[in-house]
């Protein structure tokens, strides 16, 4: 199927970080990879990394796995792969066998794609630093892009949707259709192209337009037609000057992540924090932001999860307050104001509660509340 990403992820590719093999994290192996991994360390064509504890088995085994995994990877007493090298910051598994003998996660980490009769369009978890300096770049006018180099298609970690399925909802009582789902993401993607507004006057933007969309009925112009008709006027928001309704957002989030993901989170002094520290030199990074939101807006899971338009702006709404909240909190760690590197930092820690500790039907649901807040056109 034709594949899609924003232009500014088009190019992606792995800078050897290390951050993926190194973030503590359970990794299933699907039964063929934890066969064709077995016989190659029982041969000796494959061995751990030489930074493993000494005597350290390859993999975690479970009778209690899930149907499609075989074992999970082995990690050290500091949280990495048994199989990453620090000194060279490789995968042992990708250096010496090549990619095809990777497990699915490792082989599609940061992508996040969703699936359907359109085509696979895929976005990136910022967790991964490559990625999120990506939302730093300004070599490439921000667009959806067709095809792109970077993600030839495949069979990448996805949101399946069966090709029968419901199209995304406009709201809770009205399905889209996907010409108009389709142009509603490019026009979210387009608001967040100008990066002379603020983030706060795009997300203020686009809850407008969601409301307009709202008000669509069947009989005239198609819902396609109606996105492109959405006035080019924009709803002028300025920044926060506190945490206090970020802070609302960011115990949403916290409140869709599983109870054995939970951990404790600081949050004393953190409006101080933002005050002094962050709020004085926000305006300075309107590009990467707006480009961050793009990056959530676009192979949006939320379309298909959630309840309609006002879901999907709530949610880009969510991911911008954790940014802020981050943001302050590297801020109080380092006692210095905002700047690019603790940006980019902001945005991993977004991700990572976004993408890879709450879940995605647990965020939809909550975020769904805003359909219920829009207006009058249900009258």
């Amino acid at each position: 199927m034709t594949t899609y990403s924003l232009s500014i992820h088009a190019d992606y590719r792995c800078r050897h970080s290390g951050v993926c093999c190194s973030a503590d994290w359970d990794v299933p192996v699907e039964l063929p990879i934890y066969r064709t991994l077995t016989d190659a360390l029982a041969a000796g064509t494959l061995r751990v990394s030489p930074d493993a504890d000494g005597g350290s088995a390859a993999f975690i085994t479970e009778p209690d796995f899930p149907a499609d995994a075989a074992a999970t990877l082995e990690r050290t007493h500091v949280g990495a792969c048994v199989f990453f090298e620090h000194g060279s910051r490789l995968c042992v598994v990708h250096r010496d066998m090549g990619e095809r003998a990777l497990p699915a996660t490792c082989r599609h980490f940061p992508r996040i794609a969703v699936c359907d009769a359109r085509g696979t369009f895929i976005a990136l978890s910022h967790f991964c630093p490559t990625a999120a300096s990506m939302l730093f770049r300004d070599d490439v006018p921000l667009a959806i892009v067709r095809e792109p180099p970077a993600f030839p298609p495949a069979e990448y970690e996805w949101l399946l949707v069966d090709k029968d399925a419901w199209p995304p909802l406009l709201h809770p009582r009205m399905l889209m259709d996907l010409d108009g789902y389709s142009a509603w993401e490019r026009h979210m993607v387009a608001r967040c192209r100008d990066v002379t507004r603020s983030p706060e006057s795009v997300v203020a933007t686009l809850a407008r337009d969601a409301r307009l969309m709202r008000a669509w009925r069947p009989g005239g112009r198609s819902l396609a037609e109606r996105a492109l008709a959405l006035p080019g006027t924009v709803v002028e928001d300025p920044a926060h000057a506190t945490l206090a309704t970020s802070l609302k957002r960011y115990g949403e989030v916290l409140a869709a992540i599983p109870d054995e993901l939970q951990s404790p989170r600081e949050e004393q002094d953190l409006n101080v924090a933002f005050s002094q520290l962050v709020r004085p030199v926000w305006d300075e990074f309107r590009a990467p932001l707006n480009r961050y939101l793009a990056a959530k807006a676009f192979a949006t899971w939320t379309a298909y999860q959630g309840r309609g338009l006002a879901t999907i702006v709530r949610g880009l709404e969510a991911a911008l307050a954790l940014v802020r909240v981050e943001a302050a909190r590297e801020c109080r760690a380092a006692d210095r104001r905002l700047d690019a590197g603790s940006l980019l930092e902001a945005f991993r820690s977004a991700d990572y509660l976004l993408n890879h500790l709450a879940t995605g039907e647990a965020l939809a649901a909550l975020w769904s509340s805003a359909e219920g807040l829009v207006g009058s056109l249900d009258s």
